[in-house]
């Protein structure tokens, strides 16, 4: 023994340094060394059968056994060594065994052994360890128990759990216990764990990160806890107060469950250090474990809750129900079930507001979250609660509507700016395209209610709307074809209104027989009638001779057939003019519209309207010109046929005026047939499907007349070019003119100089005439060059309007070039010109 103590304390020494002068140190661990060898732990067992048996047999004499329990123990000894499943049958037999020597505890002892620390041997003892029979030999201390000592000796416990739970309860209620705090360090926004620091107790580091755990819930809840309480105030808008409803329904919850975890409280053991634990408590009261059971759903959802509240602080309305659906795609079911609960309930509010959009065109939108929002401008044109404006009741002030009223707005300008689309705002289990819908059908419900004063037909739809169930996301399939049925219903109803209660039809009709000359008899009666005054300048006109001449030619025409409404919206009007214009420069045919009309007849598209007008007009009088100096070439051809030094000059005459004509036919035609009819067509096919809302009616009616400006006005595609062949047109026209003023010149020379020969006749036979004078020689040459000077531009131009016709993108214009040049005419005088011109 002496050499044994002796190797202890080298080895001691070598390890703990410290004990060279601290003496009672030094004997406290050698004590323990020894205690330490002198237990039983990890003492081998012998693993001989036949030695087991003969110490089984030995208890079994001992014991207060049956007189037969050594004889049926053999018995079952042989059998179970005959079987051959047991691979390890001693060790088997000796756990029996140490099951039948360790001591029966009584029935009021406590579920657990009491670990306390065996009485150190004697010294005085002479006994041995190896002198006692083994079934005798006192068990050794555990580590553990040998653990516990020290920390008893040194006066340094593990602070009671129960006193740690107490504190982790107001944790989980953001609240600072006795023994673990929250602090804010240097004005931080995460706060931290102290664990307070006590002379007489510890707490180990397993269970501080327990607590740290712990305590993540305690912050989120006070996170939400603080959002919840500050959305008190009256501008949050209803889909965060929503939010936040359930947000305290979900912290009552909790604080039910934190009164239900105090009340375990109170089972759980208050265990002192040094006494001994209470194995029932242990089992039925709340530990910190347990707790961290009880607390991980809750966790999750503290989780969910804190992220929608610091979603809530950046975004509002639809913006935030897109935030919180974000998470509606994730793999856990948790997740998806919470998002899901929590959408139903904050979409509430959006889906209320959707329901009166969708099906009575209102819009009560207090603080802008719905994807739907008004000009404040434009809203005295509704029945509109003032709640909706961005500003309150106070944006509904007299100034504003007075303003708004003499500014007359137009309908088109109420359709498109009245209420506006915010993709930002729009749910994304709503859609775009559906989201498009929605804010069609409630714009069209308002227009028919307030632009139409359609608002009985409106209200049945609300009435009956509101039998059909409630918009809610969990039926996202019924949400869609509830905005269907509204969104083809509404549109079906405003076709409706604008074909038979607006006679829209009626109108588009009138536009294409009046300003775009439609009606042939009447463009001649007009044309017939104003054409003297036209002529004259236009600051000689008056607007009421106008009207009375534009009157004549509707009761002159089969336009007398027509509707009184429609009659009655056709005027004569002269544009503004400068100094040294004619008539026929200003002068136009205007169509005046009112409310809804103006919506798809906007002042833009009267005005195309008037521009298409001018050009046709144009052509019109091109034609007049050409129709009377045809009469003039017609009739010269009787009296100049006497005059064979004017015979070749008529044939050129007559030449010239042919293409001409033929240019303005093919020019006719072109425009009417082609392009008028149509596009007429394909506008009468549109609104016999009734297909689309008015933004449709809108577009088609654009595409026509869009269709028709451009390819009667012959526009190019080309930057900086899209009116160069109208131009050319135009200066066309200009040359026929000024040729048709020739030939009236010609014509009366033709005249003068038939009488003059007529005199010469009449002086032969005795008959006395004036002398003549040499103007009329004067006159002829100027005549004649005048004559080839404009039929030589003439073909010039049209060669030039062919040949870019020719190379035009758009097909219908190619063929009109074409038609002009069928048989390539043009190029074949221009190369007749040229060898021409190289010959001489």
């Amino acid at each position: 023994m002496r050499d044994v103590s002796a190797s202890i304390e080298s080895l001691v020494t070598s390890l703990v340094p410290q004990i060279q002068s601290n003496t009672r140190l030094k004997e406290e661990l050698i004590a323990h060394c020894k205690d330490i060898l002198a237990s039983n732990i990890g003492t081998a067992h012998e693993n001989d059968t036949g030695h087991l048996a003969a110490q089984i047999k030995r208890h079994l004499l001992q014991s207060e056994s049956p007189s037969n329990a050594s004889l049926k123990f053999t018995n079952l000894l042989s059998r179970l060594l005959d079987q051959p499943i047991l691979s390890r049958k001693p060790e088997s037999l000796l756990f029996l065994y140490s099951l039948a020597s360790s001591p029966r505890q009584p029935a009021s002892s406590p579920f657990l052994a009491s670990l306390q620390a065996p009485l150190r041997p004697s010294t005085t003892l002479t006994t041995t360890p190896t002198d006692i029979p083994r079934s005798q030999q006192p068990k050794g201390n555990s580590k553990a128990e040998i653990l516990r000592e020290y920390r008893a000796r040194t006066g340094r416990h593990h602070l009671p759990e129960h006193l740690l739970l107490r504190d982790t309860l107001y944790l989980l209620q953001g609240i600072s216990g006795k023994y673990v705090h929250l602090s804010l360090l240097n004005n931080d926004a995460q706060p931290k764990l102290v664990f307070v620091e006590d002379s007489k107790y510890i707490i180990p580091p397993p269970t501080k990160s327990l607590i740290h755990r712990l305590s993540e819930v305690g912050h989120l809840y006070a996170r939400i806890a603080a959002f919840v309480n500050t959305q008190d105030r009256p501008s949050v808008g209803m889909i965060e107060q929503s939010l936040c409803h359930h947000l305290q329904t979900l912290l009552t919850e909790y604080y039910r469950l934190i009164a239900v975890l105090e009340s375990q409280m109170g089972n759980a053991p208050n265990s002192v250090p040094g006494s001994q634990s209470d194995p029932v408590g242990e089992e039925t009261g709340l530990t910190l474990k347990r707790l961290d059971v009880w607390i991980t759903e809750w966790r999750l959802r503290m989780r969910m809750m804190s992220v929608c509240v610091e979603g809530a602080h950046d975004a509002q309305g639809g913006a935030l129900v897109n935030l919180i659906h974000s998470y509606t795609d994730n793999g856990d079911p948790f997740v998806r079930k919470f998002t899901d609960q929590l959408l139903e309930e904050v979409s509430t509010p959006f889906f209320n507001t959707l329901h009166k959009w969708l099906f009575s065109g209102e819009l009560y939108d207090p603080h802008s979250e719905f994807f739907v929002s008004v000009d404040p401008s434009l809203a005295y044109l509704q029945g509109l609660h003032p709640s909706s404006l961005a500003g309150g009741i106070d944006a509904f002030g007299e100034d504003s509507v007075s303003a708004d009223k003499s500014d007359g707005g137009g309908g088109l300008r109420v359709w498109e700016a009245k209420y506006h689309f915010r993709k930002e705002m729009l749910p994304m289990f709503v859609g775009e395209n559906f989201g498009r819908k929605i804010f069609s059908t409630g714009k069209s419900l308002n227009f028919i209610r307030y632009s139409c004063h359609d608002s009985d037909w409106v209200a049945t739809r609300e009435k009956m709307s509101n039998t059909g169930g409630i918009l809610k996301y969990s039926d996202i399939a019924g949400l869609e074809r509830s905005i269907d049925s509204a969104y083809n219903t509404a549109s079906a109803r405003l076709f409706e209104v604008f074909t038979e209660k607006f006679r829209l039809l009626d109108h588009l009709s009138a536009l294409k027989h009046y300003l775009l000359l439609g009606y042939g008899d009447f463009a001649e009666q007009l044309m017939e009638s104003l054409g003297p005054s036209l002529a004259r300048p236009a600051n000689t006109l008056y607007r009421h001779n106008l009207t009375a001449t534009l009157e004549t030619a509707i009761r002159t025409s089969s336009a007398q057939s027509d509707p009184p409404d429609v009659l009655r919206r056709l005027d004569a009007r002269m544009l503004e003019y400068t100094h040294g214009e004619l008539g026929w420069d200003v002068f136009t045919l205007e169509y005046k519209v009112d409310a809804p009309l103006d919506t798809l007849l906007d002042p833009g598209s009267l005005e195309k309207y008037k521009r298409i007008f001018a050009h046709l007009w144009a052509i019109k009088r091109v034609e007049g010109a050409l129709s009377s100096g045809w009469m003039r070439v017609a009739g010269a051809g009787r009296v100049g046929g006497r005059l064979e030094e004017l015979e070749y000059d008529w044939h050129q005459i007559r030449i010239t005026t042919s293409e001409m004509i033929h240019f303005i036919r093919q020019m006719q035609a072109y425009t009417q047939l082609e392009v008028i009819e149509c596009s007429w067509k394909a506008l009468i096919e549109f609104f016999a499907r009734r297909e689309g809302d008015l933004d449709a009616m809108i577009d088609a009616h654009q595409s026509y007349l869009d269709r028709i400006v451009k390819k009667v006005l012959l526009i190019s595609p080309k930057a900086g070019r899209e009116e160069s062949l109208l131009t050319q047109v135009r200066e066309v026209f200009s040359t026929i003119l000024q040729f048709r003023e020739a030939i009236d010149n010609f014509y009366n020379y033709t005249l003068s100089e038939s009488a003059r020969l007529d005199q010469v006749r009449d002086a032969a036979r005795g008959v006395y005439t004036a002398p003549t004078s040499l103007a009329h020689t004067q006159s002829l040459s100027h005549t004649r060059k005048l004559l080839k000077e404009y039929s030589t531009a003439f073909s010039e131009r049209m060669q030039t309007i062919v040949q870019a016709l020719q190379s035009h993108p758009d097909l219908d214009c190619r063929f009109l070039g074409i038609r002009l040049s069928f048989s390539e005419f043009y190029r074949s005088k221009k190369d007749r010109e040229v060898l021409t011109a190289q010959r001489s």
